[in-house]
């Protein structure tokens, strides 16, 4: 007992010493970003005062301007300018300088920056948020869950693994090399570019941006024409947090256009993540086999949110109509088919209708509202049009939330909530993206029923499971094909920034989060050294050196049983005729010497 008092003393020791230093707060500057321009204090300028009204019919990107403005208000914001390639390519050029510098930087100097961005989030809540629901339409509270807290969440990730996950890692070198050491490097990759969607503003930029510098790479990132005014005010708290740490400049850009200046970035860059349609995701890839650079795509989703007889009712529905406007015009993060077993569906359906009615929608700045607007324009026509779609087919509709105070002009950028029953798989509604806050619910009898109609999709991202045995809610979600799936919950996944994020089938491939998506930032590298280097090195045995000796197959069949034949007496067997064989060819050469 002796021996060990000394040890659990240490130890002990030990731990409060970390807890003290713990208490103590890591020295992290604070970083001065201009905000004068996006504050809405009623004092704005003549220029950008007037309500912007969109062209119809006519493609905006003719005139060589990104147009922004506040979809709930539409409110004028301002405007970027769309970049041709020769601009690209240069901004990527400079990206390229930067990186060849960053690449040498320490885990200490990265980790420095991420606290530094940290702490101005954590600081300027208010305000990050306020410049998503101006330019995407969102409320704040829905900014703060999908923009603060992931980015949040993927940085702590980032600080506490990130270093551990981009190390060298040893693996196992087998039988035959058991004289080696096998290892995995990852080294970064150079420029990675980013074509990100409008939905989430200021995540989408931070995220493949985090990684990306994180592993030592440059990042070039093209930002939605829809949200381009938040994009651009996000970039100065980056850039500024970039020259707090004494990273070189243009390391990160950010870059505003059309079409034309994405395909410039698929071909400039070493690695493309794109997260938009399935359409144009297939165009990336087309574009990125012209340099056969590797490619991330997060597409559209259309994930199931299933409900089990034995679940509590009130609570799963109110988790549900958060699901369905989290799939709405702000968002795309939410469920938009629901499947309710049929014991219960009555009484679910009641439950939410009950819900959506409270729901209201309207200019999320301007008082407390539910809801916010739609970002696209026109996008309230489609939606519309499947809800008629599914009407006409038998579905009915059995709730809708209520507007609050709207402008003329804004009337089109908002759609109610909106909950359909005795909806089925032959409606466009239950088959295509929604992309609004509509909920539509099915009816399913069997487990096996509701399997097989959430695979019933191109669509693979996510599910949702909810059942009062957590076994039976494991057991038909992991017959779900899909990408992601949270059990007894909705959307948690994405908020464990461990795992990766991603889909399958029109969904996309590839991970961004997590270790998989880290490393998907890096060129992976096999690495084989001597285990024992100079006592012991590698050398042909003397039967398969040239010339071959005629027994050189009879050596090689040898080895080969002795190292993986299944039972020990053949290997030990085998192993002595391969001895043998050596023994015989070194006589031999040494003859051959001494004549």
């Amino acid at each position: 007992m002796a021996f060990w008092w000394p040890i659990i003393v240490l130890a002990f020791a030990y731990a409060i010493c970390r807890f003290l230093l713990m208490l103590i707060p890591p020295n992290v500057p604070s970083i001065d970003v201009d905000a004068s321009d996006v504050l809405d204090d009623g004092n704005q300028t003549q220029e950008n005062s007037f309500i912007y009204i969109p062209p119809r019919g006519r493609p905006q990107q003719s005139d060589r301007k990104v147009q922004c403005y506040e979809p709930a208000t539409m409110k004028y914001l301002g405007f970027f300018p769309a970049l041709t390639p020769a601009e690209v390519e240069e901004r990527v050029a400079q990206a390229r300088k930067a990186q060849k510098i960053w690449a040498k930087s320490s885990f200490k100097q990265r980790r420095q920056f991420l606290r530094i961005l940290l702490k101005y989030i954590i600081e300027h809540q208010e305000l990050i948020c306020e410049v998503s629901s101006r330019d995407t339409g969102k409320t704040m509270v829905d900014a703060s869950l999908g923009e603060i807290m992931t980015t949040c969440e993927k940085i702590t990730w980032l600080l506490s693994e990130g270093e551990k996950w981009l190390r060298p890692e040893y693996r196992s070198s087998g039988r035959s090399m058991l004289h080696k050491k096998s290892k995995v490097e990852f080294h970064p990759l150079g420029v990675i570019g980013a074509i990100v969607s409008w939905n989430y503003p200021f995540h989408n930029i931070f995220n493949p941006m985090l990684a990306a510098v994180f592993s030592g790479n440059g990042v070039v990132i093209k930002v939605s024409e829809h949200a381009s005014w938040s994009g651009c005010f996000y970039f100065r708290i980056i850039q500024a947090a970039l020259a707090a740490v004494g990273a070189p400049e243009n390391l990160v850009e950010v870059i505003t256009g059309f079409a034309e200046t994405g395909e410039a970035l698929v071909s400039s860059v070493d690695k493309i993540i794109f997260v938009g349609s399935p359409g144009v995701g297939k165009m990336i890839m087309e574009n990125a086999a012209e340099t056969l650079i590797p490619v991330t795509l997060e597409l559209g989703g259309k994930d199931a949110f299933i409900v089990c007889e034995d679940v509590d009712i009130p609570h799963v529905a109110q988790v549900a109509v958060r699901a369905a406007l989290q799939s709405s015009g702000q968002n795309c993060a939410g469920a938009e088919r629901f499947y309710v077993h049929r014991d219960i569906y009555n009484s679910f359906v009641n439950q939410v209708t009950k819900i959506v009615k409270s729901v209201s929608a309207g200019p999320p700045l301007a008082a407390r509202y539910d809801m916010g607007a739609i970002c696209l324009q026109e996008h309230s026509d489609k939606l519309q049009h499947l809800v008629d779609d599914a009407v006409d087919k038998g579905a009915e509709i059995v709730a809708r939330g209520s507007f609050g105070h709207l402008t003329e002009g804004a009337v089109d950028q908002f759609f109610p909530p909106t909950v359909l029953k005795n909806v089925n798989h032959t409606m466009k509604l239950m088959q295509e993206e929604t992309f609004g806050p509509i909920m539509p619910i099915m009816k399913f009898e069997s487990d096996e029923e509701v399997v097989k109609l959430a695979n019933d999709s191109r669509y693979g991202l996510g599910c949702a499971v909810f059942s009062g045995s957590q076994r039976r809610a494991k057991e038909i979600a992991s017959q779900i094909h899909c990408g992601v799936a949270a059990v007894n919950d909705f959307a948690s996944t994405y908020m464990c920034q461990s795992l990766p994020f991603g889909g399958t089938k029109d969904s996309g491939f590839g991970r961004f989060a997590g270790v998989e998506g880290l490393r998907a930032c890096c060129l992976v590298k096999s690495v084989v050294e001597d285990r024992w280097w100079p006592y012991i090195k590698t050398k042909i045995p003397k039967p398969i050196q040239y010339p071959v000796a005629e027994n050189g197959f009879e050596f090689q069949e040898s080895l080969v049983e002795a190292l993986y034949g299944l039972n020990i007496w053949d290997r030990l067997r085998a192993l002595v005729n391969a001895l043998k064989i050596i023994s015989e060819q070194n006589p031999v050469a040494t003859s051959k010497k001494n004549d």
